[in-house]
C-alpha cells in the first residue's frame, strides 16, 4: 500500500481537502441526475459509490477525527446505503499508512531515540493503519511487541475537524438551539481523549486486569517503559480480524462460544466496571488459533454516571415499559423527553421511544437470544427507514436524549452487529458469575 510522507495539519489545509471532496460529490449528483434525465429506471447506487469513494478517499488523507467520524458511521449498518458501510469500514484497519522518515521523526519527538535504539528489532513500515494511530512489529528481548504511532497533528486538528463536520451533521439529524452543543462537546471530549495515549495505556492496564477472568477472551499485556504520549507499546497478538472470521466460519458452535465472550465481555463493563470499550468495531478485535477473542484499542472508554445508568436500564424492564407513567418519567430523566415539550411533542416521542425500546431490548427479555434471527436485525432496518421519512419527525426539534446516549448507543449497535455477524446464540446473564 502506498505510504502518506505528510498530513495536513493546518485548519486551513484541512479545511480545503473538505472542501475540495465538497465539490465532488457536487459533480457526482450533477452527473446522476443528467444521466437520470436519460435513464429513468436508474438507481442511486452508482452515485452512493461514487459518493463513498470521494468521501472516504478525502478524509483519509486528513486521518484524525475527520475519519474517526467515517469509522463511526460504518458502525451503523441499518441506517447507512450498503456503499458506504463498505467503504467507510475500511477506515476500521485499512488506510494508507504513514512513512518511514514519518514514524522515525515521531520517534525521536517522543523518546529523544530512534526505534532501532530502542528494540531489539523494529520494521518501519506499518502493518495495519487506522483514523488515529498505526501499528508497527518490534521485538525486544525474544518477545513481539505491537508498537501503536499516533499520526502527526491528530490530536490539535480535533476541534477544527468538528467545527467543519458540525453543520452537516445539524442538518443530518435535526439538531436545533444552544442545546445541541453538548453533543458536540462529548464526541470532542472523548476524541481528545482517543490521541492520549498515556490516558489508554492506563484504561488498557484495568480493562485488562478487570476482565482476564472471563472465559475465551484474551488482552496484550501493556509496556509504560515503552510508551508515551503518542506513542503506546503491548504485546503482539496473532490472529484475524473478526470480519475475516465471520465472513467464512460455518461452525456455528464456535460462533457461540466467541459471541459468549463478546457479550459477557461487554455486560461485565457496562454493570459492574460501569465504563465501557465504547468502540466495538471489527478492527478492535481478533480471533486466534484456539478460536478464543482478542480485544484491542482501549482509547475510547466511556464512563457511565449513575445518574444515566439506572434510567437507562431500567427501561429494560417489560414492567416499566409497559406502564405509562413510569415509561413517561424515565424519558424525562434521560433528557428524551424535555420540560419545554408540547403535547403534541410528549405523545410524538413517547410513541416513538416505546417503539424503539420495545424492539431493542428484546435481547434482554429472555434467559436466552439468538442474534442469528435476521427477523430482529430487519425490524431495526425497517424502523430506521420508518424515522428516517417521517415528515412530522423534521418539524421537531431533534435535540433529545442525555449526551452519554451518543456512546451508549454507539456501543450497542456496533455490539448488535458484532453478534449478529458472528450468529451467536448466548447466554444474557451469564456474565454474572465472573
Amino acid at each position: 500500500m502506498k505510504t502518506i510522507d505528510y498530513i495536513p495539519t493546518s485548519k486551513i489545509e484541512r479545511a480545503s481537502k473538505l472542501v475540495q471532496t465538497g465539490a465532488k460529490v457536487g459533480v457526482n449528483y450533477i452527473k446522476h441526475y443528467a444521466e437520470k434525465m436519460v435513464n429513468s429506471d436508474l438507481t442511486r447506487d452508482k452515485l452512493n459509490e461514487n459518493n463513498a469513494e470521494d468521501i472516504y478517499d478525502g478524509l483519509k488523507s486528513l486521518k484524525g477525527s475527520a475519519l474517526k467520524v467515517a469509522q463511526m458511521l460504518s458502525m451503523d449498518k441499518n441506517f447507512l446505503p450498503q456503499a458506504y458501510v463498505e467503504k467507510f469500514s475500511l477506515s476500521q484497519f485499512s488506510v494508507p499508512p504513514l512513512s518511514a522518515p514519518l514514524v522515525l521523526k515521531t520517534f525521536k519527538a517522543n523518546f529523544g531515540k530512534t526505534p532501532y535504539e530502542i528494540f531489539d528489532e523494529f520494521n518501519a513500515n506499518s502493518v495495519n493503519a487506522a483514523s488515529i494511530g498505526q501499528v508497527h512489529l518490534a521485538k525486544k528481548n525474544d518477545k513481539k511487541l505491537a508498537v501503536k504511532i499516533q499520526y502527526p497533528g491528530v490530536a490539535n486538528s480535533i476541534s477544527s475537524d468538528l467545527a467543519l463536520v458540525k453543520p452537516i451533521a445539524v442538518r443530518m439529524f435535526n439538531l436545533q438551539g444552544k442545546d445541541s452543543d453538548k453533543y458536540f462537546k462529548e464526541v470532542e471530549d472523548k476524541l481528545i481523549e482517543e490521541t492520549n495515549y498515556l490516558l489508554e495505556l492506563k484504561q488498557s492496564q484495568e480493562v485488562v486486569e478487570a476482565c482476564s477472568k472471563i472465559q475465551n477472551i484474551l488482552f496484550p499485556n501493556y509496556y509504560p517503559e515503552f510508551s508515551s504520549e503518542k506513542i503506546i507499546t503491548m504485546d503482539w497478538m496473532s490472529g484475524i480480524h473478526l470480519s475475516e472470521f465471520t465472513a467464512k466460519n460455518t461452525d456455528k458452535a464456535v460462533g457461540d462460544k466467541l459471541g459468549q465472550a463478546l457479550w459477557d465481555f461487554y455486560m461485565y463493563q457496562i454493570h459492574v466496571l460501569r465504563k465501557v470499550h465504547a468502540d466495538p468495531h471489527p478492527g478492535n478485535f481478533l480471533v486466534d488459533d484456539q478460536n478464543r477473542l482478542i480485544a484491542l484499542d482501549f482509547g475510547c472508554m466511556k464512563q457511565i454516571p449513575n445518574e444515566f445508568y439506572e434510567p437507562y436500564f431500567e427501561l429494560i424492564n417489560k414492567n416499566v415499559i409497559t406502564d405509562p407513567a413510569r415509561f413517561n418519567q424515565k424519558l424525562f430523566e434521560l433528557e428524551i423527553l424535555r420540560p419545554d415539550d408540547s403535547p403534541a411533542e410528549i405523545e410524538y416521542f413517547t410513541e416513538m421511544f416505546h417503539d424503539l425500546l420495545s424492539l431493542f431490548t428484546k435481547p434482554f427479555q429472555e434467559q436466552t437470544f439468538d442474534f442469528a434471527d435476521e427477523t430482529f436485525f430487519e425490524s431495526i432496518a425497517k424502523l430506521g427507514e420508518r424515522f428516517s421519512n417521517d415528515t412530522n419527525l423534521k418539524k421537531m426539534n431533534g435535540n433529545r436524549g442525555s449526551k452519554h446516549f451518543i456512546y451508549m448507543n454507539r456501543t450497542f449497535f456496533g455490539l448488535y452487529n458484532l453478534m449478529f455477524d458472528l450468529k451467536a446464540k448466548i447466554v444474557v446473564d451469564n456474565y454474572l458469575k465472573y
